[in-house]
């Protein structure tokens, strides 16, 4: 935890919004365990779009209350155009004192929270070695055309399988290949025949159900309200404000 001789800046956690309901339940719920581990930090939330508050109404009331600065945690699992662009022309653009955060993924509290979700949805580790022969798993994320996206999907993929020690594919659930389906097709073409499928995502919605309904049998819950994703956005937040000044335009984030 990082000690501060003055008010510590806010915490503006920033997530993509939803039309699924689920979604902003289970942000504001991971919100509160946010708050729950740090009492003393005020905590946020701004959406991209879909959901109110939005990210500039967040940071404006921040601004007519007369709150000093600001880091946001994008509540987003690897970089993208959200995380690169939008989120940083919004930060720069609505007030002088803010941090962009890395977003969330690739960690290995996010593999933490990852494993658990498929250990609560049935996962066992393989009992021996033909078990583990007979063993993989899909990690559906959301997908991206942007290639660094795609590249710390992989990288959590391979952190995951690290942990569980059988193959995990990432696949996506839109803009990148391969799909789901396809991932899981192709594992059983190489003889794996005990599948499941991680959720990659931080919230219910179509993609996390879609994703779920392509398992042939285990298929992990999204992950939002899993303590590690509580820790992991304050470890965002206190490795955003040992990185630097302010931003004043879109800039490389920090991924470690």
């Amino acid at each position: 935890m990082t000690a501060y001789t003055t008010t510590p800046p806010a915490l503006v956690v920033v997530a993509h919004g939803s039309r699924d309901p689920r979604a902003l339940a289970t942000v504001r719920q991971l919100l509160d365990g946010v708050r729950a581990l740090r009492p003393a930090l005020a905590v946020h939330l701004g959406h991209i779009e879909l959901n109110a508050p939005l990210l500039p109404d967040t940071l404006a009331g921040l601004d007519a209350h007369g709150t000093g600065a600001a880091v946001l945690v994008p509540l987003l699992l690897s970089r993208g155009h959200h995380v690169k662009r939008d989120i940083p022309e919004m930060a720069a653009g609505a007030r002088p004192h803010t941090r962009v955060a890395a977003p969330l993924g690739p960690h290995p509290l996010l593999v933490d929270a990852l494993h658990a979700r498929l250990t609560e949805a049935g996962w066992r580790a393989p009992a021996d070695a033909a078990a583990r022969r007979a063993s993989g798993v899909v990690l559906a994320a959301a997908g991206s055309r942007d290639p660094e996206a795609r590249a710390d999907t992989r990288r959590t993929a391979r952190l995951l399988a690290e942990r569980l020690g059988v193959p995990v594919v990432p696949a996506y659930a839109s803009a990148a290949a391969p799909t789901v389906p396809d991932a899981l097709r192709a594992l059983a073409a190489r003889g794996r025949s005990r599948l499941a499928v991680a959720s990659c995502f931080t919230a219910p919605g179509r993609f996390a159900t879609e994703s779920a309904a392509a398992a042939p049998g285990i298929a992990a819950a999204p992950l939002g309200t899993h303590p590690a994703m509580a820790r992991l956005v304050l470890h965002r937040y206190d490795q955003a404000l040992r990185s630097g000044p302010p931003v004043t335009a879109p800039a490389a984030l920090l991924t470690a």
